[in-house]
């Protein structure tokens, strides 16, 4: 495959790749539990736990396969793999969107853990394509897409299935993962360089392996440790958000789903469009340390709050901190050569996964403790403190980090240029 010059296109598709990623795993939710009773015959209590089970699958899956994935776009280009993925979504869609039983609903939540481990191919392509100094503006550029998706997908799944049956958003997100598949294969250019290319290993391609090869990278590996704190943390979010508004404050599900859009389109402002300004002017770490702070004292704020009108105000304070993420991923792929730009958004994926397994299981468990009728202290907000810690101790892991950042020296921040790293 020919490597043709990068455009404004390229960007264009990676953002909607990722903003379809989301919006198709956010149509779904609204209409989970209808599906899942309907296949079943089963009540909304046991149907719940059914649906906790799809969650972990794919979650599970990209755990496992996100280096795979990754150490495949090293190997055979990004264009490729991301087209295969979005092939994948496609007929996965359709594929749950007939299923007659659970169990195929469940094969099929499988298979779209497999193709959204696709996510970390598209974080290497935009390293691929933007120089170092740009890329924490790039990345934040991804997190916006999560944030329109994340607010988008559960309103729109909402509407039709209210209005088209609980089966009608899996079609709409095959319709979108189709249509972006057929634009990708028009306009989507390859990014990696043949000479940048090496031999995929399985050694290498799994979860631990891709883990102790950012060994050779320090800084980069003590920030990974960082980051899984900083995710374990922010799992509190899908975790008890619904459960801890409910219980504190006796919100409902429309003021619920309003907060939820709240949090989604400040989260697409600050990265899509704060990120781009602010990281340039403070610098990668300066942002950094910010944005942890400022997260450490939302989640308090969050435990603390005893007002519904708080909770808006701290997702304003909140989503200034969301510009630390994207700093983060802009120094580790500077520090990273550019062959192994895959793998290590492949290990990042399956760190994401991986809290996503541990931490709601973790935050529902503290969140039910306190809020037991005989609890011997009832406090409902205490998952949100325990968020604040490990966001905390993330802070302090972070700045300790810096010390190994190579691109960082006494007199200059400039990074230094990339080499590859040969096949093992």
């Amino acid at each position: 495959m020919s490597v043709r010059p990068t455009g404004q296109h390229a960007v264009i598709f990676i953002f909607i790749t990722v903003l379809i990623d989301m919006i198709g795993f956010g149509l779904i939710i609204p209409v989970m539990p209808d599906l899942i009773e309907e296949l079943t015959g089963l009540q909304a209590d046991d149907a719940a736990i059914l649906g906790a089970w799809l969650m972990v699958s794919y979650a599970a899956m990209q755990f496992v396969f996100a280096p795979i994935v990754g150490g495949l776009s090293d190997r055979f280009g990004r264009k490729p793999v991301l087209l295969a993925a979005l092939a994948g979504f496609t007929i996965d869609y359709i594929i749950m969107g007939f299923a007659p039983v659970f169990w195929l609903l469940l094969v099929g939540r499988l298979l779209a853990g497999v193709f959204g481990a696709s996510y970390s191919t598209a974080n290497a392509y935009i390293a691929d394509i933007t120089p170092p100094e740009q890329r924490a503006a790039r990345f934040g550029l991804i997190g916006a897409a999560f944030g329109v998706g994340f607010t988008l997908g559960p309103a729109i799944g909402g509407f039709l299935g209210d209005n088209f049956g609980p089966r009608a958003p899996f079609f709409a997100a095959a319709v979108l993962a189709g249509a972006n598949f057929v634009y990708g294969l028009i306009v989507l250019p390859e990014t990696l360089k043949p000479e940048n290319r090496r031999k995929f290993d399985i050694r290498r391609a799994n979860p631990l392996g891709s883990l102790m090869q950012m060994r050779k990278y320090p800084a980069v590996l003590v920030l990974m440790f960082a980051i899984f704190l900083m995710l374990l943390g922010h799992s509190v979010y899908p975790a008890i958000w619904s459960y801890y508004t409910d219980f504190k404050f006796g919100w409902g599900p429309g003021e619920i789903g309003l907060s939820l859009m709240a949090v989604g389109l400040s989260s697409a402002i600050v990265q899509g469009g704060l990120t781009r300004i602010l990281v340039p002017k403070l610098g990668e770490w300066r942002a950094i340390t910010i944005s942890l702070v400022l997260a450490v004292v939302a989640y308090a704020l969050y435990g603390l709050a005893n007002s519904g009108w708080m909770v808006y105000a701290i997702i304003v304070f909140a989503a200034l901190g969301g510009i630390g993420q994207p700093a983060l991923q802009g120094v580790m792929s500077r520090i990273v050569p550019s062959n192994a730009q895959g793998e290590l958004q492949g290990a990042m994926t399956s760190l994401q996964s991986l809290s996503m397994i541990i931490g709601p299981l973790v935050m529902s468990r503290i969140f039910s403790h306190f809020s037991e009728e005989d609890a011997a202290v009832t406090f409902p907000g205490a998952p949100f403190l325990v968020a604040s810690a490990l966001t905390l101790i993330a802070l302090v892991i972070g700045l300790y980090a810096r010390r190994n950042d190579p691109g960082l020296s006494a007199k200059s921040t400039v990074p230094p240029k990339q080499v590859t790293d040969p096949a093992e």
